[in-house]
């Protein structure tokens, strides 16, 4: 789910009294000039079948115009719908966001016992704001904020970086190869000090501090996916390869060892 989380951090996120996974997201808190395109939205999707959500900055009220995006995830319309409805929004609107994405997913991807299927009902309870079509939330508890959501979010790391390793050598962009490598690093290392500190945040600048308190020797390595990730920085081919084999490996083998990779 590493499209699931902006920069703009959710200051709500937390766990609650009972050990639940807490966020700020709601209706109500979409900032106005960005209900335009959930309007839009909800328009563009015409079956009632189909169930849609808003996610990321604009469902936590953090969406800043002209910087962020718009994230939407459809369940149970085609890839291609979805990616169509992407493209004509983020057009009408590139004068009020960055763009817009739209995921799309079935309601069987939230179905079953898996690792990664859990993830999805926990991001989906979590996360997600209902907009349009059946809401699949009103059948889902609240979600414990533990070791097991933890892996069940980042729980693929290990894949990922094969599969960066594989890109490096494809001839792939490395400042856009080394931004996606940094925001699925910063977001595993936000799982290990969420174990660590038994709290729960997806916030890679927080998590890329905590974790160089905890463990100094990765202090620059996650200060420079920091700047990755944000733009701050780009990468080029040399830094990401180097990243691979270094520190993203570290923390791959870390989150193996203490939370546990995908079953």
């Amino acid at each position: 789910m590493d499209a699931t989380f902006q920069w703009m951090h959710d200051p709500l996120e937390g766990v609650s009294e009972r050990g639940t996974i807490v966020t700020g997201i709601g209706r109500d808190k979409v900032p106005p000039l960005f209900e335009r395109v959930l309007e839009a939205a909800v328009a563009a999707v015409e079956s009632a079948d189909v169930s849609l959500y808003v996610y990321g900055s604009v469902a936590t009220g953090m969406a800043r115009i002209g910087v962020s995006d718009v994230d939407l995830l459809t369940i149970g319309l085609a890839a291609n719908e979805s990616a169509s409805i992407a493209q004509d929004l983020s057009e009408r609107f590139a004068g009020l966001c960055r763009g817009v994405e739209v995921a799309a997913a079935n309601a069987s991807d939230f179905e079953g016992d898996r690792d990664e299927v859990y993830g999805g009902r926990v991001f989906l309870r979590h996360y997600c704001v209902h907009l349009s079509g059946p809401d699949l939330r009103s059948s889902l508890p609240e979600f414990s904020a533990d070791t097991r959501a933890a892996r069940c979010f980042n729980g693929d790391i290990a894949q990922h970086v094969e599969t960066w390793r594989g890109q490096l050598g494809e001839g792939r962009d490395p400042g856009d190869l080394g931004r996606r490598v940094a925001r699925k690093s910063l977001l595993a290392v936000a799982g290990l000090v969420s174990v660590h500190d038994g709290t729960w945040t997806t916030d890679r600048r927080f998590a890329a501090a905590r974790w160089s308190e905890i463990n100094p020797a990765l202090a620059a390595d996650l200060e420079t996916f920091t700047a990755w990730s944000s733009g701050d920085r780009t990468a080029n081919e040399q830094a990401v390869s180097a990243a691979l084999g270094g520190a993203v490996a570290e923390i791959a083998s870390a989150f193996e060892r203490t939370i546990g990779l995908w079953n």
